[in-house]
């Protein structure tokens, strides 16, 4: 599915009277989540437990 075909499926989802806000948040929230999984495809992840850890050292400054 080409991103026009997956963003009018997306439009073409949500209610009529749905505000342009939505729209957009829905469109960025589809976008984020396109990104997330081509990063955790290429390989581009972490450890849950290695990230539990460096969120406790945030937590901690």
């Amino acid at each position: 599915m080409t991103t026009k075909e997956k963003a009018i499926s997306l439009i073409q989802a949500l209610d009529d009277d749905v505000s342009l806000d939505d729209v957009i948040d829905r469109l960025y929230l589809l976008r984020k989540i396109e990104l997330g999984i081509a990063q955790a495809d290429a390989g581009d992840v972490m450890e849950h437990d290695e990230f539990m850890d460096e969120l406790e050292a945030e937590d901690a400054q």
